[in-house]
């Protein structure tokens, strides 16, 4: 599978991986700072029409736990932890979906700059191909699609705001 929705290409080169590749006109640090800073998460992570709650502990073997209040599927909850932290270019962790609390993922996220633009990396990792296959049923790229352009948003806010 291999698709592009607004931006955001996804692609599947094994069995087990998801690969969301998207790019940002802005420097590596502040898009690392959004995706691991609440008070930055909060605004992009998510859909814009549910209430949501946000807590992460930054640090190796620190938790994060997110948990949307949506009005059709009630409470949506999802956690991890943070195995590697290499600011700005690496976050590793693991990625659990709380309804299927069997089938979690690890989740590397690459940054690189180029230029003052910066191209984000996400690979997950699933246990098994049919956890893969369930995860990219959801329609979850779609969703992560919204996420990333309410992000490239709220990145070219903070940058207007300097």
């Amino acid at each position: 599978m291999d698709a592009i929705f607004n931006k955001l290409a996804v692609t599947t080169p094994t069995d087990l991986e998801v690969v969301l590749t998207r790019s940002f006109d802005a420097p590596a640090h502040l898009v690392f700072d959004c995706l691991t800073k609440v008070e930055h998460v909060r605004k992009w992570w998510g859909c814009e029409e549910t209430e949501a709650t946000f807590d992460i502990d930054l640090r190796v073997g620190g938790k994060w736990r997110f948990v949307l209040f949506m009005a059709d599927l009630g409470q949506q909850g999802f956690h991890g932890e943070y195995r590697e932290i290499v600011p700005p270019s690496r976050l590793v962790y693991t990625f659990i979906y709380e309804p299927f609390p069997d089938n979690g993922a690890i989740v590397t996220i690459l940054l690189t700059e180029r230029g003052g633009r910066t191209t984000l990396t996400e690979t997950i990792l699933h246990q098994t191909k049919q956890d893969r296959d369930n995860c990219l049923a959801t329609g979850f790229d779609k969703g992560a699609s919204t996420s990333y352009t309410r992000l490239e948003n709220l990145l070219l806010e903070m940058q207007e705001a300097n």
